[in-house]
């Protein structure tokens, strides 16, 4: 006799599912992985491989071993949070504080609140702002790439943003050009391509993966806060286009602040949640003691989905 399982109507049926979604996701990172391994060569092979396969293998142990639950282990979001996380580090990361940084994004962060779909937290960004409390010197040492392409204007030392102080506002500003769009040395080697991140963003959209609310948001509130307060004083603060282009607002915004598990279901709930992100990018890189403040501004709003989705709460199924 045959056994049926019966749950709860309504029953739809969907060709898309978690691992499909995921692999759309790996698909669209493909571009930024392929400029960062070709600038940062071999080391950055080993920092993605090593953050891959740990949250892989590291999910997968919890959910069999202590767990005990092998229904729920996904490894493709566990792959995605791997790159994630790899794309948020330094090419001279050392492979132990990579492996400590997968430890913490699934075993911390994602396993212990059930694992996916229950995590308050975005994995990757939490891990990033746990590795850069623990370890600050190791996750602000920027390293020259030395890889498959040789580029003749490449520096190590102080990123886009942590150039404010030294050259100043006006100085840091003439730094955001076309160049800058294309290759952005110095700060995390995901962040290295502002085109390749928005090809990724852009295959997303319109494989109807995400919704273009929350990044459109975050892009446009940096863009109006910087522009208000470089016409009050542009020998003081940053304009626009340095601040779009600059650290890892276009890879944050594309890639993890549009995040299922931890952003607000709705477009308007979106709309305010990547406003509040961009604010606060903006208020902590103007006015904070780090010269980037994307990962703790989508940590923060990680914190208030709850919230914005019960005031922008989406019409009930069934319902007109």
């Amino acid at each position: 006799m045959d056994k049926h399982i019966v749950s709860p109507n309504p029953h739809i049926h969907s060709a898309v599912s978690t691992e499909s979604l995921m692999r759309d996701v790996v698909i669209a990172l493909v571009p930024a992985i392929v400029v960062s391994v070709l600038f940062y060569g071999w080391a950055e092979l080993l920092i993605l491989a090593v953050s891959a396969v740990s949250c892989v293998l590291i999910e997968w142990a919890i959910v069999k071993f202590l767990l005990k639950r092998p229904g729920i282990f996904s490894p493709g979001a566990a792959l995605v949070t791997g790159l994630l996380l790899a794309m948020n580090l330094p090419v001279s990361t050392p492979w132990w504080i990579v492996l400590i940084g997968a430890v913490f994004a699934i075993g911390v962060v994602k396993m212990s609140f059930g694992g996916l779909g229950q995590n308050v937290f975005n994995p990757a960004i939490a891990a990033r702002v746990f590795l850069l409390v623990s370890f600050p010197q190791q996750m602000t040492n920027w390293t020259a790439p030395q890889g498959f392409v040789a580029l003749p204007d490449a520096f190590s030392g102080a990123t886009l943003l942590g150039q404010v102080h030294i050259l100043g506002a006006e100085g840091a500003d003439a730094l955001a050009s076309v160049q800058t769009f294309l290759y952005n040395i110095g700060g995390s080697a995901g962040e290295i391509s502002a085109l390749a991140l928005l090809a990724g963003w852009v295959y997303l959209v319109v494989r109807k993966v995400i919704r273009p609310w929350i990044t459109l948001s975050i892009f446009a509130t940096v863009a109006i806060v910087a522009a208000i307060f470089h016409a009050v004083d542009p020998t003081a603060y940053t304009g626009p286009l340095f601040n779009l282009l600059s650290g890892g607002l276009i890879l944050g915004a594309c890639f993890m602040a549009t995040d299922y598990v931890t952003s607000p279901m709705s477009n308007w709930g979106g709309v305010v949640f990547g406003f509040g992100i961009g604010f606060l990018v903006m208020m902590i890189r103007y006015f904070g003691s780090y010269p980037e403040g994307v990962s703790f501004a989508i940590l923060l709003m990680n914190m208030t989905v709850p919230l914005i989705d019960r005031a922008f709460h989406g019409k009930k199924y069934g319902r007109a």
